[in-house]
């Protein structure tokens, strides 16, 4: 099991993708994959996009939980990735950097390398979500939007 700090024990996709995380703090983080034909290729005999795409999404949201008071989550509102290299086998490493952190919306950068060489970066916006008092006319889920 993907061992996730804090508030994020348990993360079945990450487990099912088979990402690590490897560091966290500061507003940095590094995420891994080992990248197993079998389970990560696409038909063209490369790392499917949506791998990597997943490997700077959590990488982007690991960095910026430490900076979340108690309470708070975050959420993806968009994410820019662009492709530069295929992967196609080894251990792909991605490096995020919090940018900017304000009251409601956090900015971050991925950087995702095969053997040292930039195959990938992605740069992402997240909401900063607070619990509202709850309201018994809706769900919890919703009292976060």
């Amino acid at each position: 099991m993907t061992r996730l700090p804090g508030r994020l024990q348990h993360h079945p996709f990450a487990d099912m993708i088979r990402l690590r995380i490897d560091a966290q703090g500061g507003g940095r983080s590094t995420c891994s994959i080992e990248i197993v034909p079998e389970i990560h290729h696409n038909p063209h005999d490369v790392t499917h996009g949506a791998v990597l795409y997943a490997l700077a999404d959590t990488g982007m949201g690991v960095a910026l939980y430490p900076t979340l008071e108690a309470g708070e989550s975050c959420a993806t509102i968009e994410i820019k990735m662009t492709y530069f290299r295929p992967a196609r086998a080894g251990l792909v490493r991605c490096e995020t950097e919090l940018l900017n952190r304000g009251r409601n919306i956090a900015n971050l950068d991925s950087r995702l390398y095969l053997d040292d060489k930039l195959i990938a970066q992605a740069n992402g916006n997240y909401a900063i979500l607070r619990p509202r008092p709850q309201d018994p006319k809706t769900s919890a889920a919703e009292d976060l939007l």
